[in-house]
């Protein structure tokens, strides 16, 4: 009977060993689960920038309106028939 008592014994603290320090431990697990999360919360900030560039590349093929507008904010050209106007502000 003590035998079976000691093996009972020997068994419980392998186990307990295994689930607090051991491969896969309760500490590991939940290390892998906040490195999971900060990676999904990564990938879905990836997918909003990415869904907006294919928004934008959508409007560059569709027509001359969103490449005029770029080109004036970001190159500050205009077209032969317009005028131009500078406000400076003091």
């Amino acid at each position: 009977m003590k035998f079976l008592v000691a093996i009972i014994i020997l068994l419980i603290l392998h186990f307990q060993y295994r689930l607090w320090l051991g491969d896969g431990s309760l500490k590991e697990t939940r290390a892998y689960q906040q490195q999971l999360a900060e990676l999904k919360k990564l990938a879905e900030e990836k997918r909003q920038r990415n869904e907006k560039l294919y928004a934008e590349v959508r409007d560059l093929h569709k027509g001359q309106e969103a490449i005029e507008e770029r080109a004036r904010d970001e190159l500050g050209m205009i077209r032969e028939d317009e005028t131009f106007f500078q406000v400076i502000e003091k």
